[in-house]
């Protein structure tokens, strides 16, 4: 049985857990890719360029976007991030299941370009993870402590707006530890790699196979 690869896209608001989910993610299942995508932001004291993102220079992610490179690219916070096309389409075709991480409006940019695109629109899947309450993700945010107060507010002041876009994915996760959010996520990509649609499956007809022995096995 062989399954056609999946492009898991993970989105919650800003403090949401995406990417906790999304390490946690790669590190239980054996072969999933992850594509590191381009931002114009400084990088955090533990970030390195290549892994957690390419860190570009302003004119050098502006290249990109004019030669029609990304995926998906958005403004959030002042800084630019896009994904490009091609690194999702190189592993995709090489039948590896790849996942992303992306704000809710890079979610919606993949969407809209997958609708029409053969490759993308069979493949992608898209999840929703969001805190039960706006009070718990500010208590997320501040947890971080690596925001200024002004960049919490503005997270939390987009975060409802953001939250509002549920609908529009393919599965909700309502936040609760990360252990269980992590299983929750597990299990619909489980799920997804058992889609009838996506499966390749030759049953054996013959009730005598050679090299085997006869008899039924034991059913413990």
């Amino acid at each position: 049985m062989k399954s056609q690869p999946i492009l898991f896209l993970i989105s919650a608001p800003s403090g949401g857990g995406k990417t906790t989910v999304m390490n946690g993610l790669l590190a239980a299942i054996p072969g999933l890719q992850r594509v590191v995508t381009c931002t114009t932001r400084p990088p955090r004291p533990s970030e390195r360029n290549g892994v957690e993102y390419h860190f570009l220079r302003p004119a050098e992610f502006e290249s990109h976007v004019v030669r029609g490179e990304f995926l998906e690219h958005a403004d959030v916070y002042g800084n630019r991030y896009g994904t490009r096309r091609e690194a999702v389409l190189d592993l995709l075709n090489s039948e590896a299941d790849v996942v992303l991480s992306l704000d809710v409006q890079g979610a919606a940019a993949v969407r809209r370009i997958a609708d029409s695109d053969p490759i993308l629109k069979p493949a992608l899947v898209t999840a929703f993870i969001t805190p039960p309450s706006l009070a718990e993700l500010e208590c997320r945010l501040r947890a971080r402590a690596g925001d200024s107060e002004a960049a919490i507010q503005r997270r939390l002041a987009s975060a409802e707006q953001e939250i509002l876009q549920w609908p529009t994915f393919d599965y909700l996760v309502v936040s609760d530890t990360r252990a269980s959010d992590l299983a929750r996520i597990q299990s619909i990509f489980a799920a997804e790699k058992s889609r009838c649609s996506r499966l390749h499956f030759e049953f054996g007809r013959s009730r005598t196979e050679p090299n085997r022995e006869p008899g039924c096995p034991k059913i413990e």
